[in-house]
């Protein structure tokens, strides 16, 4: 019987997928680039997988009564729990009990009045809640379903993937992205010499673990959770530099221990560089070995050498390069039947694979962690967000590694994701609401709505954080840059880059606007007053941010400055351009708009 999943993963016939290319400034057919961060409700956080018809129409019609389209909130998105738990003859179907209408019917309404209707599915077999209609295998068909519903966006989730260890996948699928352990290799019909990978190998990147006589780990490592970095490279490579004195094609073995697991899987990647550039000559899995501890030589290789010295690269970036792959697979297909779609992708895969590297050559935004909330609510409940946690399920674990990826995005790229917002679920204070809406708007971050907007009256507190018009204007800025932290009361040297987890801190953001106006927010992440007072002045603002603004020396040379606080409305003057606070609350901000007075 015939697998209704590919069997292996994708074969590349084209180097665009791959890590050495992900910086090659080409994208995949059906990229949409030169947009800012969409803006819109999201039906997860509110409801779950208990989300209906009858709940997303009424989101929509509270969209219009407080006319938050106007301010920009245009996409309503379904996520989870609106399909049948299986295909129907093949293809997605809706949930009847949910959604008795069907999507076509909830696209038209939605279009009707101005808004734009999103979806969700997945690169794997199932859906995160267990439902059987992954996209996987299905591109064309799916591609097919939401173009005939007329969606605007898609959100892909990662859950069940075949070809790696991700939420509810086989852990044994590790072993498509590690290599084997390798202990050593050898050239035949070259030379007698066994090159020795503890003594002879190099190692590139981050990550590999050296053993005694072998080392291990050599993959990309998994940034599903906020332990590590995302501004340094999370893969490693064994190199090898070997002097050919002629060229020809030759055999390399190598010897290597296979496993299923994290750090020691079974699929390697060979590459050579010379002076003819770049060549692929092995991605696949090897020949499995009896266990993780006994070596044995591989099959032969040929391989290709240029006279000279050749780097022999031992390898696996198959973590990244398939997960790009497959969300290439859905875009492509939308791109083939329909050249000219609108449909933004979300990729939504946590940042289990460093997207931040790859995300720009297919998707318009990528989620940087796993859920921002597991405290989902429902119709009646209105969830639970927390401001920390030891995990990622709190606004300050989002925006501490948000706020040092700013170089990964921007209008010829896309969008850090750090998740859907939590305003007006309980557990988040006033003040909290505040500043997360002021770290989502600095960062760029799509701004997805997550609460019940029921529970939301025009001109209440709710209302008044989520309708900053201030703000919106800040994340929708036609220059498209992601605020910098320029300042930090944990890291004076490297604030920009440096990762800091301890939220006992205060950090200040710098962010160039189109008309040359700066934005800054002075951020308390910790939970407790800060009455020390905190400064920044121009000088330190265009060290930072100066290559990115419209025109720095104008801004730098100014008499004086128009300082505006964008949630009192407050404007003062400052002629010497320092910009400063006295005291910030637990869990506050004070952003300001500086402009350049005439």
């Amino acid at each position: 019987m015939t697998s209704k999943y590919p069997e292996r993963p994708t074969v590349f016939n084209d180097n665009s997928y791959r890590f050495d290319n992900f910086d090659d400034g080409k994208y995949i057919l059906g990229k949409k680039n030169g947009l800012l961060p969409a803006m819109g409700w999201n039906s997860w956080n509110a409801f779950g997988s208990g989300n209906t018809e009858a709940l997303t129409i009424a989101m929509a019609d509270k969209i219009k009564e407080l006319k938050l389209d106007e301010l920009g909130y245009k996409y309503v998105v379904l996520d989870d729990g609106c399909y049948k738990p299986e295909r129907v003859n093949g293809e997605l179907s809706n949930e009847e009990t949910k959604f008795p209408h069907g999507f076509r019917f909830l696209s038209d309404y939605l279009h009707e009045k101005g808004l734009k209707f999103g979806m969700y599915n997945d690169i794997g077999t199932n859906l995160c809640a267990g439902a059987e209609v992954g996209t996987c295998g299905h591109e064309a068909t799916d591609a097919a379903s939401y173009l005939k519903w007329g969606i605007d966006f898609i959100k892909v989730d990662n859950c069940y993937y075949l070809w790696d260890n991700a939420t509810f996948s086989n852990a044994e699928n590790a072993r498509y992205v590690f290599t084997p352990a390798i202990r050593s290799i050898k050239i035949g019909a070259y030379t007698d010499k066994v090159f020795s990978a503890t003594e002879e190998g190099k190692i590139r990147g981050n990550g590999i673990e050296i053993r005694d006589d072998h080392v291990r780990n050599i993959g990309t490592f998994d940034g599903t959770g906020p332990m590590h970095s995302p501004v340094y490279l999370r893969s490693g490579e064994l190199t090898f530099d070997v002097y050919m004195k002629t060229a020809g094609e030759y055999n390399l073995f190598v010897e290597y221990a296979s496993g299923r697991k994290e750090g020691c899987g079974n699929w390697l990647q060979v590459a050579i560089n010379n002076s003819e550039g770049t060549s692929y000559w092995y991605d696949d899995l090897l020949k499995e070995t009896a266990s993780t501890t006994e070596f044995e030589w591989s099959e032969a290789i040929p391989i290709q050498f240029a006279e000279g010295v050749n780097t022999i690269r031992l390898m696996n970036h198959r973590r990244q390069e398939n997960t790009l792959a497959s969300y290439a697979t859905l875009s492509e297909e939308l791109y083939k039947q329909d050249p000219g779609n609108e449909i933004l992708l979300s990729i939504c895969e946590w940042g289990k694979t460093q997207p931040q590297n790859w995300g720009k050559k297919v998707g318009n935004s990528w989620r940087i962690l796993n859920d921002i909330t597991f405290c989902v609510g429902s119709d009646g409940d209105p969830g639970k967000g927390n401001w920390k946690s030891d995990y990622t399920t709190g606004v300050t674990s989002q925006y501490n590694k948000a706020v040092v990826m700013d170089e990964f995005a921007g209008l010829d790229k896309g969008w850090n994701d750090p998740d859907m917002m939590m305003i007006g679920m309980n557990g988040l204070t006033d003040t909290m609401n505040e500043t997360h809406m002021a770290m989502w708007c600095m960062l760029n971050s799509p701004l997805m709505l997550g609460l019940d907007l029921r529970r939301v009256e025009k001109g209440d507190k709710i209302y008044n954080v989520i309708a900053n018009k201030e703000l919106i204007a800040l994340n929708q800025d036609a220059l498209g840059i992601q605020a910098k932290r320029i300042f930090s009361t944990l890291e004076k040297d490297r604030p920009d880059t440096e990762y800091i987890t301890n939220i006992d801190r205060v950090d200040i953001l710098a962010k160039p606007l189109s008309d040359n106006s700066v934005a800054l927010s002075f951020i308390n992440v910790s939970e407790a007053d800060k009455n020390e007072g905190y400064r920044t002045d121009v000088e330190t603002i265009i060290k930072f941010i100066g290559p990115k603004m419209v025109n720095a020396d104008a801004f730098k040379n100014a008499k004086s400055y128009g300082v505006k606080d964008l949630f009192t409305g407050e404007t003062t003057t400052s002629n010497d351009g320092v910009f400063k606070v006295s005291s910030l609350k637990a869990c506050g901000n004070v952003t300001l708009r500086i402009s350049v007075n005439d």
